[in-house]
């Protein structure tokens, strides 16, 4: 029997297992492995940081909503793959042979490449996952207790920047509601070359929108910024020019500070000679398969996309959930064209579209797709973003522990965006 292996159980590896097992039916095996025994929603751990969530409510275990699609689940880290032996090895000590290999890992947070950042081994808290989200409000309640400055943003490389303006805007909307909002003096900090630049090059006018949110909030900010360390209580943030030169030094003193990291592969995964380029991220062609090895196919925030442009302080591409979909069924519609021996068709289209909650509004960005020139570029305000954020939340987990294999964005989020489901699709851009 054909057996296909899935690393990772978020966002990406939970919604292929359930393709999988609709499209080819039980004449295949799926396993899927997942380092933790939870699938968490990511996009909701702003809100989990500030106690606007419990972890149970944005979280459920993995098992038993697998096994009712007859879909096996190894609750492991992986320690290594054998790309020629086709065998994934976990550090509970099982060994897997697969015929073919989806590789949805997510990233690994590089907060080592600025000392003193992230919250294992630094002075700055995260909200990457569902544990760290943790420690932030932890934190975040002791900072009440005696508030300050904040520092909220990112560090140079970092490629998801929606979650940082969500967070940093969150964070206002609830000192406010405490009424402790004129004690907090608060600073974003992020490499972007201007605000709403977002890894994409801006959308429409998310430059002025952004703007307009942090000075309406009476939030300061620095941009071509590179944190060169953080201390206990300080942060040092040199300010570069378009010219990449440095032209102001900061020194920003901080109680409680959120900083989002570069990321990079995971080690198994980088490890394998050929699958990645030099940061650890899974190389694909056009149809999400290794050109090295092609029974290994992969998805996600783990596969290697080009930066949009050259900044001055260097920033990285997004993988927004759209995108994450379109490749997942693609990798599906590529795995049943190859078991009946056709050749493969199915594309991925590399479009961004993001739901930012403010707190107490929000703001959608749609670029497609995610590299200019575009067919598509759209950007909104308003309080209904906010409204359709907590609706998409709760949708989202509720299809993950039915096994739904819809396709949410085209199906629901362009539908109430407006946008013409034919201007979504198309080739991923060059």
């Amino acid at each position: 029997m054909t057996h296909i292996v899935i690393i990772g159980g978020g966002i990406g590896g939970i919604p292929a297992a359930y393709e999988l097992r609709e499209a080819l039916g039980s004449a295949v095996k799926i396993t899927v492995i997942n380092r933790s025994e939870h699938f968490q929603f990511v996009p909701s751990n702003p809100w989990l940081a500030v106690g606007w969530r419990e972890r149970d409510a944005i979280s459920f275990p993995i098992a038993p909503h697998l096994r009712k699609r007859n879909i096996d689940f190894v609750a492991s880290p992986v320690s290594d793959i054998d790309p020629k032996a086709r065998q994934v090895r976990t550090e509970s000590g099982e060994a897997l042979d697969y015929d073919y290999l989806v590789i949805t890992t997510g990233p690994e947070l590089a907060f080592d490449q600025v000392p003193g950042a992230g919250p294992d081994e630094g002075f700055t808290q995260s909200i990457c996952t569902a544990d760290h989200a943790d420690r932030a409000r932890v934190a975040y309640e002791t900072f009440l207790e005696s508030p300050g400055p904040i520092v909220v943003g990112a560090l140079q490389g970092a490629s998801c920047y929606g979650p940082a303006y969500e967070f940093a805007m969150i964070l206002d909307a609830d000192l406010r509601k405490r009424g402790v909002r004129d004690r907090v003096p608060m600073t974003f900090v992020t490499p972007e070359p201007y605000i709403g630049h977002l890894g994409l090059g801006g959308v429409e006018d998310s430059k002025g929108l952004l703007e307009s949110e942090l000075r309406k909030r009476e939030i300061k900010w620095i941009t071509n910024a590179e944190t060169t360390r953080v201390e206990h209580g300080k942060m040092f943030v040199s300010e570069h020019d378009d010219n990449g030169e440095v032209r102001r030094e900061h020194e920003l003193a901080f109680d409680f500070s959120m900083m989002l990291p570069a990321f990079r592969g995971v080690k198994p995964v980088a490890a394998v000679d050929g699958l990645c380029n030099p940061k650890g991220f899974v190389l694909v062609d056009e149809y999400q398969r290794s050109p090295e090895y092609p029974e290994i196919y992969s998805a996600g925030v783990c596969i290697a996309i080009p930066p949009v442009e050259q900044t001055p302080v260097p920033t990285g591409a997004p993988k927004t959930g759209y995108m994450i979909e379109s490749m997942v069924t693609a990798i599906v519609q590529n795995i049943r064209a190859d078991l009946a021996g056709e050749p493969l068709q199915s594309k991925g289209t590399w479009n961004a579209i993001c739901l930012a909650d403010l707190g107490n509004t929000g703001v959608a960005f749609v670029a497609l797709p995610q590299n200019p020139p575009r067919n598509v570029t759209w950007a909104r305000k308003g309080k209904w973003v906010h409204l359709a954020k907590i609706a998409f939340e709760k949708y989202f987990i509720r299809k993950m522990k039915k096994g739904r294999t819809e396709p949410v964005y085209e199906k629901y989020v362009l539908r109430a965006l407006g946008i013409n489901r034919l201007k979504a699709r198309g080739e991923r851009a060059a």
